[in-house]
């Protein structure tokens, strides 16, 4: 199985931020194979800043299966271990940030992508073919992934 997440920062030392959720990702699947993209830099998408964001992809290929749901907790304990500001100002757009980790897809097995749909994730990531910042790092990663087609 094949986890692919996407890990942008627009705020503050954005290497940093990004680094430290990777290694907190790592902490979180230890036994796990990492791969890491070369950031892309981009501006913001969905709402205006005058920071741009630098984006990498990770691919995590784990033994077994795991829950969607028990990823985005994951995901979203790494987030708030490095910022717990909100992703949204209150009126519901989007805001500058230390870090956002997104799940991109997970893969049952090669060339097959889950799709999920919960109340709190929808998988594959319902607006990764809109962004380049997130199909040119899974494109380097994995150049054959469904998305990408």
């Amino acid at each position: 199985m094949t986890i692919h997440l996407n890990i942008g920062s627009n705020l503050g030392d954005r290497p940093a931020n990004q680094s430290r959720a990777v290694a907190l990702l790592r902490e979180a699947f230890p036994e796990d194979h990492f791969r890491v993209s070369e950031p892309v830099e981009s501006e913001p998408w969905g709402f205006v800043s005058e920071n741009t964001f630098i984006n990498v992809g990770v691919a995590i290929d784990v033994d077994g299966d795991i829950a969607p749901e028990k990823v985005l907790g994951i995901t979203q304990g790494v987030e708030k271990a490095i910022s717990p500001a909100s992703h949204r100002k209150p009126d519901g757009t989007y805001a500058d940030r230390l870090v956002d980790v997104d799940i991109i897809a997970i893969d049952p097995a090669p060339g097959r992508t889950l799709e999920y749909q919960s109340p709190t994730l929808v998988l594959p990531h319902p607006r990764a073919r809109l962004r380049a910042f997130v199909l040119d790092p899974l494109r380097s990663l994995c150049p054959g992934h469904p998305l990408l087609k």
